[in-house]
């Protein structure tokens, strides 16, 4: 537990000034300065809070505490995935000192998480436990945050293959990612009929899988030397962290925004997209897809991670 506050501690006063940092210099957050000066404020308040765990098992009070700032930190996060897309992919971030706060705020999230969950003994005894799988419920919001990717892979490898969807067609989609600036990674996968998305989305399963299954949690065989070991919480805790924190609400979001489009409560924005129907087609494909595993993936991330000592 010390070795985890002292962390925090650390954590807090890099976080304070990274948010400070993106204020002074005016870097968007969300949309808008202010929320910088929102999460200097915290990582004020998580420097003292991390001082005051070191000292001893937190309480009620301070558990509270970290938990607040875990989701402080969950919402900062938010643009690390379309960050790590970018850099996957040959494309630059759309801010650096964003992308900086960006993945400071992720880590700090599990570290915080950590703190406030962190049950010494329990944990150990949780981390010697055979690899088990996940609760029937679990597998099964798995199940629905994968089947629910299947139109968007469909709707993306369509276009990459050069076929038309919704009023538009592969050609036109090449056209609209070069002037967005999309990388050469990115057009060259396009040519060999893929998409850098759908890639993405099947390793987003891939990972889904692995946190409610037990072969999530020892490397296989092919690994050789790591074969048979287990696999450290942090390796697929991480990304599965961000992916959840990220797509969840966005996508949960986007539902509602067009649900009132919809309704007729507003106008969609149509972009390249020849009629509004269009785009709202493509839109319900993609939010839904986005909003159902994002779910998904945290309701298999808290399941792995009581199953592994959480």
């Amino acid at each position: 537990m010390t070795r985890n506050a002292w962390s925090v501690v650390g954590w807090g006063v890099a976080w304070a000034g990274s948010g400070t940092g993106c204020a002074l210099s005016g870097t968007a957050l969300l949309g808008a300065v202010w929320p910088g000066w929102v999460v200097a404020g915290a990582g004020a308040v998580a420097v003292p809070t991390g001082m005051a765990v070191a000292r001893g098992r937190p309480g009620p009070g301070l558990r509270a505490v970290l938990w607040g700032l875990a989701g402080v930190a969950a919402v900062a996060a938010w643009g690390l995935l379309m960050d790590v897309l970018a850099l996957l992919t040959g494309a630059a971030v759309d801010s650096g000192p964003a992308a900086v706060l960006h993945a400071l705020s992720a880590v700090g999230t599990v570290l915080l998480v950590g703190a406030a969950r962190r049950r010494p003994s329990a944990g150990r005894r949780a981390s010697a436990a055979a690899p088990s799988e996940a609760p029937a419920a679990v597998q099964l919001a798995a199940w629905a945050g994968t089947v629910a990717f299947v139109p968007y892979v469909v709707m993306k490898l369509d276009w990459a293959l050069g076929g038309s969807f919704a009023g538009l067609d592969g050609a036109r989609i090449r056209v609209a990612d070069e002037r967005n600036g999309a990388s050469g990674l990115w057009l060259a996968l396009e040519d060999w009929g893929l998409d850098a998305t759908a890639l993405m989305a099947a390793l987003g399963v891939f990972l889904l899988w692995g946190l409610v299954r037990p072969w999530g949690q020892v490397f296989p065989r092919w690994t050789l030397v790591l074969s048979g070991r287990r696999v450290p919480r942090w390796l697929p805790l991480a990304p599965a962290l961000i992916g959840a924190g990220t797509l969840a609400p966005y996508g949960l979001m986007g539902v509602g925004y067009l649900s009132l489009c919809t309704i007729g409560v507003t106008t969609i924005r149509t972009g390249d997209f020849p009629t509004p129907d269009d785009a709202l087609l493509v839109g319900w494909v993609g939010m839904s897809a986005f909003a159902a595993y994002g779910v998904a993936l945290a309701v298999a991330v808290r399941s792995y991670w009581r199953r592994t000592g959480g």
